[in-house]
Order: structure tokens, then sequence, then C-alpha cells
């Protein structure tokens, strides 16, 4: 028995029958949205570096220097820490579905979703056998649709 199974199981109310349980692809990886956020995340890291870099060597007031460290951090976070961040959170989260629900877990926090009141649903299979489902309407792509 998996480790997803094991937490899935702890999950599952009596009279439910778990019919399915696994978890997120682990590790850090690139996704389509990477192609934009990439070259964004550098140009920010790297103009709050500069900043930075300037503000100190001119010794300008200290309110210059502590105002740049915020934009540091963020970009040194969009840079690189973002991945370690979602690998952290896909490694703390697993799924299972009964008849009823879909049960997601991450860390300590538990969200059910009753599938007869979902509105949608969609499988994307890839040839290695990986894919993703997709349980209602995806926000991100609907704000730009919606007028």
């Amino acid at each position: 028995m998996t480790s997803a199974m094991i937490t899935a199981a702890q999950e599952v109310s009596s009279g439910e029958t778990l019919l399915w349980s696994g978890a997120p692809r682990q590790g850090v990886f690139l996704r389509p949205a990477d192609a934009l956020l990439i070259p964004f995340s550098i140009l920010w890291g790297g103009f709050a570096i500069f900043w930075e870099s300037a503000v100190l060597a001119s010794r300008a007031p200290a309110f210059f220097a502590l105002w740049g460290i915020p934009f540091v951090l963020m970009g040194l976070y969009l840079t690189v820490g973002r991945f370690f961040a979602d690998s952290y959170r896909r490694r703390r989260t697993t799924y299972a579905l009964t008849a009823r629900r879909i049960i997601v877990r991450s860390g300590a926090t538990t969200q059910s979703l009753d599938l007869a009141t979902l509105a949608t649903m969609s499988l994307r299979e890839h040839s290695s056998g990986l894919g993703t489902i997709t349980f209602g309407s995806p926000l991100f792509p609907m704000a730009f649709a919606s007028s």
C-alpha cells in the first residue's frame, strides 16, 4: 500500500469505498507558464539587485536600502524559490476518489468536493500515462473570457 493510499484511507468515511488514490508528480519541473514567468523573474530580480547594489554603493539614506530589500526577496522567490515551494507543496499533497467525493489533502488541510455538485470534470492524459484531472471550471483562463 502506497503512502498516498494510506493517507487517503484515513480520510474516507464509513460507508465509502476508496476507488483511487494518488499524489502529484514529484520534484522540480517547468510548466508552460514558465516561458513567460522565467524572463519576467530574471528582469525583476536583476533590477531589484541592481537597485539595491546601487543604493548601497552610493551610501544613500537607510530608507532606500530598506526599501529595496522586499523587492530583492521577491525577485529571489520568483527566480528560484517558487520551484522549491511548489515541489514542497506537491510532496505533501495526496488525492483520493470515492464514489461520492474527491478528497485533497495538502499538509494539515483537507478539502472535500462532492461529485454531485461539480459542474464539469475533464481529463487530459499524456502518452506517458500521466495526466491532469480538472474539477470545475479553471478560474484563470475564464478571467480573460468574461466581459
